[in-house]
């Protein structure tokens, strides 16, 4: 696998303030979860339900060359790609620390602002919401298009970067979906696949 060039930055300031702009700052609003942010939110929420997304999926198919890899050795990260549905939990967050857990939340997933944070409509047991998303075109540079098993393996087996192993986050994602009662079949499917080649 060659290795691919570091995406154009994109600066995620004028994205932050627009987000804020849009929440506005009068009442509690909701993030929706799909990756590592079901297991590791590492911000302050009043509620958390589970929750699903019409039109998009999870997909293990974005480069990370800073959390989950490097430049030289590129690891992935989950995405929201359009199409199919997301099984996942959304996050109440007060009013009062709104502004404070996102400008955490950029920081954290935002560095480079490769993902497009959308209000999506999340269907939950107690009625729908709207919650931010941080979604994933198909035509950035950071999406990965289709990977073969060989490249799957050779991630998964080398890529790390400053919050740890590709392996590890996907493996975390999949023990934290479970516990959740939520099914990813391909996620499965890579995880047996690394499995096996261990044996």
């Amino acid at each position: 696998m060659g290795v691919h060039p570091l995406a154009p930055v994109r600066d995620p300031a004028p994205m932050l303030h627009k987000v804020l702009g849009e929440w506005g700052g009068h009442e509690d609003f909701w993030i929706f979860g799909y990756g590592s942010l079901i297991w590791k939110p590492e911000f302050d929420y009043a509620e958390r339900r589970p929750a699903r997304v019409q039109g998009w999926h999870r997909a293990l198919k974005m480069w990370s060359r800073i959390n989950r890899g490097t430049p030289e050795c590129p690891g992935l990260v989950f995405g929201l790609l359009t199409g199919g549905s997301c099984q996942g939990v959304v996050f109440r967050i007060p009013r009062t620390v709104g502004r404070e857990v996102l400008t955490q939340l950029w920081a954290r997933e935002m560095p480079t602002g490769v993902y497009d944070p959308r209000w999506l409509t999340c269907h939950t047991p107690t009625g729908a919401v709207k919650a931010l998303a941080f979604t994933l075109s198909r035509k950035s540079p950071n999406h990965t298009g289709v990977l073969t098993e060989e490249q799957y393996r050779q991630i998964f087996s080398d890529a790390c970067g400053r919050y740890g192993t590709t392996l590890d986050y996907a493996e975390r994602t999949l023990e934290e979906l479970r516990r959740q009662n939520i099914r990813d079949r391909h996620l499965e499917r890579l995880l047996r696949m690394v499995a096996e080649q261990q044996r």
